[in-house]
């Protein structure tokens, strides 16, 4: 037992991140069942279809699981009152003030966890009274911190600052990163495309192979000036840089994302003008597999790695 499999009360300190469309309650029972703590992902589900997943979800796992609540999405009020009458014990929030509903949620028996990109980030919410802290690098795939701060980096910073459990996020898919993570400080980890590249995700099939063809250098984080997020290099990420030459306005760069076109890439299948959000740490991942095998890998690769820890003699 750690810091971490004490709180979820799960297995491993290994955490499936909530992502949109990828995160439905087929990934997250897996990751659950295979002894890791599942989340699913409210981001991109309306009210009634996350109700309908959580319902499926506590169908097809005993263990716990979560939900991954981006607190500026639409709906949030309807968000919060249907994990609560679902009975969800665990949540991790993302994306907005941690004092708006970690009260509420804690009021409710619920376990907060919230996002972070930054140490000055991490004291507001551990301040605000949750239970953990994901600190999240640069690395990371999807919507990242304005920090860009490297996982390597922001670990050791965020130990350094809080008292309560800390997850490490970003560039982790290996059971090498994991214990790489640890040694710096963290109590467990938070994966996200090394999920999105399972069996169980959500995700369209075409999406989940051009993950597997993601080499160093594909990926790159754009639109700072809306949401800072991590893309596969595609048309439509080369549509995006064409503009920035010719000095956009915020509203003309609002145009060209246009709406749905994460929904467009990952969940449809659009390789070519959809939104491929994945981490830098892609370029390791090379096969689609279910989520119980990935898991067991990654603790065979820590085991092994500690063991060479070990006997490692300068």
């Amino acid at each position: 037992m750690n810091k971490i499999t004490e709180l979820f009360k799960i297995k491993y300190p290994i955490i499936q991140g909530g992502m949109i469309w990828n995160s439905g309650y087929k990934l997250a029972s897996a990751v659950s069942n295979a002894g890791g703590l599942g989340l699913i992902g409210a981001g991109s589900m309306y009210p009634e279809v996350l109700r309908e997943h959580i319902q499926k979800c506590k169908r097809a796992t005993s263990k716990p699981f979560g939900v991954n609540v981006p607190m500026l999405y639409p709906n949030i009020e309807e968000i919060m009152k249907i994990i609560v009458e679902e009975g969800v014990r665990i949540v991790f929030t993302s994306a907005g003030n941690p004092k708006t509903w970690t009260s509420f949620l804690k009021q409710n028996g619920v376990t907060v966890v919230h996002v972070v990109s930054s140490s000055v980030f991490a004291l507001k919410a551990q301040d605000a009274g949750v239970d953990a802290i994901v600190a999240e690098g640069f690395e990371a795939g999807g919507h990242n911190g304005r920090e860009e701060t490297t996982t390597l980096t922001l670990i050791p910073m965020v130990k350094e600052k809080i008292s309560i459990p800390l997850i490490a996020a970003g560039g982790i898919a290996t059971g090498r990163g994991m214990l790489a993570a640890m040694v710096l400080g963290a109590d467990g980890v938070q994966v996200g495309s090394r999920f999105a590249a399972s069996l169980e995700s959500s995700a369209h099939d075409n999406f989940k192979e051009s993950i597997v063809k993601v080499k160093e250098g594909d990926t790159q984080l754009t639109l700072k000036e809306l949401a800072p997020v991590r893309l596969i290099k595609n048309k439509f990420y080369q549509e995006v840089q064409d503009l920035y030459e010719t000095c956009p306005t915020k509203d003309e760069l609002v145009t060209l994302l246009g709406r749905a076109r994460a929904k467009r890439g990952m969940f449809e299948g659009d390789l070519i003008e959809g939104e491929l959000e994945i981490g830098q740490i892609a370029g390791l991942i090379h096969e689609i597999k279910p989520a119980a095998e990935i898991i067991q890998e990654m603790i065979i690769d820590f085991e092994y790695a500690r063991a060479e820890a070990i006997n490692f003699q300068f």
